[in-house]
């Protein structure tokens, strides 16, 4: 799946004043690629995601699937995945990944599909657990397969990992890769931690905020699985950081 965004901008009326929130953000996502932007709070990185996943409408421009432009969400087009699981917390592990199935299916199939998907993410054995007894990690992995059991041909990823302590986020950035290596669905990944976005993704999208911008796009071409203390991460770091910098107007010699 590729997508294509164009002239995006999105304007709030907020007590009858205008905030503009993104303006003229024009990006192409290439079939399986996967795809980090990164901003300070308030860029506009939420709310670029939430245009592409259909929740949210732009005033200005548009977004296409494969040269169809997004009218409203779509479950089979694009899956989303928030900082928050937001699962249901009376339903078990199995009830809250079959939520949004297709009443089409039959009993079996159903059955079937949720097993495949809490086998995929790692969670055999678990099904019949509530979410107060899971771990943050394990709850993300209830989200992701419940994002990922209607078959989506992308998935948005909106700080999905930002709440997990640092050993657990780097499990859950090796899970989604590996759930990436098996599908090869079109990822975007919205995060504040550039380690995150360089070891994900195969570009990293920098924003300027008020309004959101694309200030720049660097590209990582760096093999898998990614080494973060390598030299070659090491400079690419220094590279985002020296964007971020000069957002802020700090001396580039402050960069450590």
């Amino acid at each position: 799946m590729s997508i294509a965004i164009r002239n995006l901008g999105r304007i709030f009326s907020i007590n009858q004043t205008d905030l503009e929130a993104i303006r003229d953000i024009n990006l192409d996502v290439g079939d399986a690629e996967i795809l980090s932007i990164v901003g300070t709070s308030g860029c506009g990185k939420s709310t670029l995601l939430k245009i592409i996943s259909g929740l949210d409408r732009a005033t200005g421009g548009d977004v296409s699937i494969d040269g169809h432009t997004i009218q409203g969400p779509s479950k089979k087009e694009v899956g989303i995945i928030f900082q928050e699981p937001r699962l249901f917390p009376w339903s078990n592990v199995e009830k809250n990944i079959e939520f949004g199935l297709s009443a089409k299916l039959t009993k079996a199939e159903r059955r079937k599909m949720i097993q495949e998907h809490v086998e995929l993410v790692g969670l055999k054995g678990f099904e019949k657990a509530l979410p107060s007894q899971l771990s943050g990690g394990m709850k993300q992995r209830v989200s992701l397969a419940r994002s990922l059991i209607n078959r989506p041909r992308a998935l948005l990823l909106d700080e999905p990992f930002g709440a997990l302590d640092a050993f657990t986020k780097i499990s859950m950035q090796r899970e989604v890769l590996r759930i990436w290596e098996k599908e090869k669905m079109t990822m975007i990944l919205v995060t504040h931690d550039i380690d995150e976005a360089l070891y994900l993704g195969d570009r990293v999208v920098v924003m300027n905020s008020k309004p959101g911008r694309i200030k720049n796009i660097i590209p990582i071409k760096l093999p898998r699985p990614r080494d973060r203390t390598s030299t070659d991460f090491s400079y690419l770091r220094k590279k985002v950081y020296e964007e971020f910098f000069e957002i802020e107007g700090i001396p580039a010699d402050y960069i450590i």
